[in-house]
């Protein structure tokens, strides 16, 4: 999962041990003489996440796996999602490379296909049955476990509660889609006269929603056939079905440029040009942040789940990262410890206090309840995936799906633009990037 953070790249060299080798079946005093005598450096790559919103986590790995392994150098290093994939890909061409690297889940087949990732045994973790299969999914190839699921994602309703009450009477987002639909043109009456004012925030390229709507008629993007390939079904009537509804709504109440993407959307949240959109949970608190928001917002900026078509929520697109220990590594065995450790219970826990989707149903239980929570957390059993294909990174790459929505508010119609996507999709999809 992608998210549009700001984050410093920075070095910090901590102490840590490493696990050793023994005859036998070694005792835990054995292991822990082992792992006291044991020397290297592990190199981490994680994302400015864990920098801004849990350092208290990392720190406490980093002084556990210190404890454990005293004679081991631990280096963090954090990377932005603008410029990670362009340096891993520039040092896994080289000898220096990251042991462990944490990856968006959409990016984790290209890693896996190219051989640039190493199995792990699932067993080794804590919570492994009760993991989200929506994580798991983007870390398994051929039965093969190359990644350990970290956090997850879903996207969900954001709204201007001060609003909606003020337009409608209520401060809550009505439970289906006609409803919302008619709360919004109450919203969008109320506030006519502000120029560019968009009752709901609908990026005409946002292809995460646009394909929301797709899985909410039972479409997909593509799909594994019966001869051991992918094609795309883009074409077929459901998902046309779905990217038509899509349309609609942005045609009716996007009153900005159609072509700029939702990358900044949390602002127009922000800056009051639009009463609702449809995010990750987190931009909610960007949208009050002082640079890019109205910190008056703060208490007034809710989430909820979206209404979708047929009565039902929209669903959503499970994000998320995964955390993997490169083939290149020379410390295998101490980048899965301390995987393990980032990954365990009590870490998780911690990611959960945080209000952050922890990577297992048993904990993410509990924030199903809780109401900073609970959209994002019922949304995850029933949430879609793009496809776990081979050339799948080379068609986010290419732009297939923002191309195709943006001929299509061109003109281009629905039928012809899907089809053609199709075509670019059956061109890519097989073939590793």
């Amino acid at each position: 999962m992608k998210r549009q953070l700001t984050a410093a790249i920075g070095m910090t060299a901590l102490l840590a041990t490493v696990a050793g080798c023994g005859s036998g079946t070694p005792t835990g005093q054995d292991r822990a003489a082992s792992a006291s005598a044991a020397t290297g450096t592990v190199t981490v790559w994680l994302m400015g996440e864990a920098q801004t919103s849990w350092p208290e986590l990392v720190q406490q790995v980093n002084d556990e796996f210190a404890a454990k392994y005293p004679k081991v150098e631990l280096r963090l290093r954090y990377q932005t999602w603008k410029d990670k994939i362009g340096n891993l890909d520039a040092a896994l061409e080289g000898e220096r490379v990251p042991d462990v690297v944490e990856l968006g889940n959409t990016e984790t087949m290209k890693y896996i296909l190219n051989g640039s990732l190493v199995p792990v045994d699932r067993t080794t973790f804590d919570n492994n049955q009760a993991w989200i299969r929506g994580l798991v999914d983007t870390c398994t190839y051929q039965g093969k476990l190359y990644c350990v699921p970290y956090y997850a994602g879903a996207r969900v309703a954001l709204y201007n509660s001060a609003m909606f009450e003020e337009a409608t009477g209520s401060a809550a987002v009505p439970a289906t889609e006609d409803e919302l639909l008619a709360a919004l043109d109450k919203v969008q009456a109320k506030n006519r006269d502000k120029k560019g004012f968009s009752a709901l925030y609908l990026p005409g390229p946002y292809w995460y929603a646009a394909m929301s709507y797709v899985a909410a008629y039972g479409g997909s993007i593509a799909r594994f056939d019966n001869g051991g390939r992918w094609h795309g079904t883009l074409g077929e009537s459901e998902a046309q079905q779905g990217i038509s509804h899509f349309v609609d709504l942005v045609k009716k109440y996007n009153h900005g440029d159609l072509t700029v993407n939702e990358l900044d959307q949390a602002a127009v949240l922000g800056k009051h040009r639009t009463a609702m959109l449809y995010g990750n949970g987190w931009e909610a608190a960007a949208a009050s942040e002082p640079l890019s928001g109205d910190p008056k917002l703060k208490d007034v900026v809710k989430v909820a789940g979206m209404p979708g078509p047929n009565g039902k929520p929209l669903p959503s697109f499970i994000g998320g990262s995964d955390l993997a220990v490169t083939a290149k590594s020379q410390v295998q065995d101490l980048a899965k410890d301390w995987i393990r450790m980032f990954t365990s219970t009590k870490s998780q826990q911690v990611l959960a206090g945080k209000d952050t989707l922890p990577n297992n149903l048993t904990q993410l239980a509990p924030l199903k309840n809780k109401p900073a929570t609970a959209a994002a957390a019922n949304a995850v059993p029933d949430a879609w995936f793009t496809p776990v294909a081979p050339g799948w990174a080379a068609i986010e790459k290419q732009n297939v799906l923002v191309e195709m929505l943006n001929d299509i508010f061109k003109g281009t119609s629905v039928e012809a633009a899907t089809k053609a996507a199709d075509a670019r999709i059956n061109e890519l999809i097989n073939n590793p990037s």
